[in-house]
């Protein structure tokens, strides 16, 4: 790619409002995670005894489905952001390509 197709590229709209959407979404989901990430630290330093705590009268505590739960929601916040790409970051790259 030369030069002028890579300044193009950058002076368009859409290119400029992909990379304002991007960003954006990707900070939120970002934040999400982290804020999921450091509260079940926050409760392994904080609360021991809480995660500790049996759920019914077998082994499973209540860490066991909350630290599942951080786990499965990286994957969840991940395929949130493929599919909002696939949707909608997609259509404004074809017309980023087309316009340039």
């Amino acid at each position: 790619m030369d030069a002028r197709s890579l300044e193009a590229i950058q002076r368009d709209p859409d290119y400029k409002e992909l990379v304002r959407r991007r960003s954006s979404f990707g900070w939120t989901l970002s934040l999400i995670m982290l804020v999921i990430y450091f509260g079940f630290i926050l409760l392994v330093a904080y609360a021991p005894k809480f995660l500790g705590m049996r759920l019914g009268t077998g082994v499973t505590t209540i860490g066991i489905p909350i630290g599942l739960f951080v786990i499965v929601s990286a994957f969840v916040l991940t395929a949130i952001y493929v599919s909002k790409a696939n949707s909608k970051y997609d259509t404004l790259i074809r017309r980023i390509v087309e316009g340039a």
